[in-house]
């Protein structure tokens, strides 16, 4: 008799909340989640995590909308390798040459579907979690995307900047003459190409940021800021340079921020 090999899982890439780390109450998960989503995070068995405190707290507030499948202790989660400094992707091989992230989809090839789950929004996006796709990808392990907040692409709909052409740019410098050029480079790619640039930062550090752009960009320049998306109090804030000097906003320490420049 042949025995026959079991079907493959499939990975989910399980849109997570935008709260994470910011005060207050975390607003009701079904405001930000469609139901089918938190209906598949409620029977997933196995996961792959940026942060396992953060979804353990994200699968109790499944829990409390949809009873999970299994008991929370019961669950398998695993975190993802930690990308070394400088580099984007987390190293898929450990110190005995093996491959962590092949051995992360070891459930998917035994025939279990797995989640996997950023610290906010979707993964994969500005995430290291785009490293286990790519491996589920060449393990020919379907990989299936649910819906859910983007805080690049909320904050990019709501500027009324050029959505039909944009750049996810990442962090800009810490250092302060490099963070200078680095924006000037920024602006004069956005002039040529009428490109937006998109970019976040540490929340402790949003307001060294917006200063560094208000005093460097171009006054035609226009600025969009949006911080603490889907939260209460959260907002959206486009306007020339100028208008911004003239008008300034506070944003907050503890709270994300997505930052969007477009040249003119």
């Amino acid at each position: 008799m042949i025995a026959t090999m079991p079907a493959l899982g499939a990975l989910y890439l399980v849109p997570n909340t935008l709260d994470f780390a910011t005060p207050g109450e975390p607003p009701d998960l079904r405001d930000v989640l469609p139901l089918g989503v938190i209906r598949h995070a409620a029977r997933l068995r196995h996961w792959v995590a940026e942060n396992a405190k953060t979804t353990r707290a994200f699968l109790k507030r499944v829990d409390a909308v949809v009873a999970l499948g299994q008991p929370l202790q019961a669950l398998s989660i695993i975190e993802l390798p930690r990308p070394r400094k400088g580099v984007a992707h987390p190293t898929s091989k450990n110190a005995d040459g093996l491959d962590v992230l092949h051995a992360l989809l070891a459930p998917a090839l035994a025939g279990h579907d797995i989640g996997l789950i950023s610290e906010a929004g979707l993964p994969a996006i500005a995430d290291p979690g785009a490293a286990l796709v790519q491996a589920a990808h060449a393990l020919v392990i379907e990989v299936i995307a649910l819906p859910g907040p983007s805080s690049l692409l909320l904050a990019l709909a709501a500027s009324g900047l050029n959505g039909q052409s944009f750049a996810f740019v990442g962090y800009l410098p810490v250092e302060a003459q490099q963070r200078i050029a680095r924006l000037r480079e920024l602006e004069a790619l956005s002039r040529r190409l009428g490109q937006t640039q998109l970019m976040i930062e540490t929340p402790y550090r949003n307001a060294a940021l917006l200063d560094a752009m208000l005093a460097h960009l171009n006054p035609a320049t226009r600025l969009s800021v949006s911080s603490g998306l889907t939260l209460a109090g959260g907002f959206t804030h486009t306007a020339s340079v100028a208008a911004w000097r003239a008008n300034p906003r506070t944003l907050a320490a503890d709270v994300p921020a997505v930052f969007a420049l477009l040249a003119g």
